[in-house]
């Protein structure tokens, strides 16, 4: 009966280190990033790319390349660079 419930203790510290906390501290870092998003930043939001124009409470509005616009739940936004970051890349 003990070796059952070591076995199920180590499963659970298995998932735990594996799999629960770095999903936790990516969730996290993304938070953070989506909490100092400022105008200017180059943001991807399910895929579009576009550069911030306006925040607002619960959206963003992205300018595209071609200058049209459109606006995005802030929740949808994967990825940020701000601009000194982007300034870097296009050196490369």
């Amino acid at each position: 009966f003990m070796q059952t419930i070591l076995m199920f203790a180590i499963a659970a510290l298995f998932f735990y280190i594996i799999l629960w906390r770095p999903e936790q501290k990516r969730r996290k870092a993304l938070e953070q990033q989506r909490a100092s998003l400022k105008k200017g930043d180059k943001v991807t939001a399910m895929g579009i790319i576009g550069v911030v124009d306006k925040i607002e409470e619960h959206t963003v509005v992205l300018k595209m390349i071609d200058g049209n616009r459109i606006e995005v739940i802030a929740a949808a936004i994967t990825d940020v660079v701000s601009p000194q970051e982007n300034k870097e890349e296009s050196k490369d």
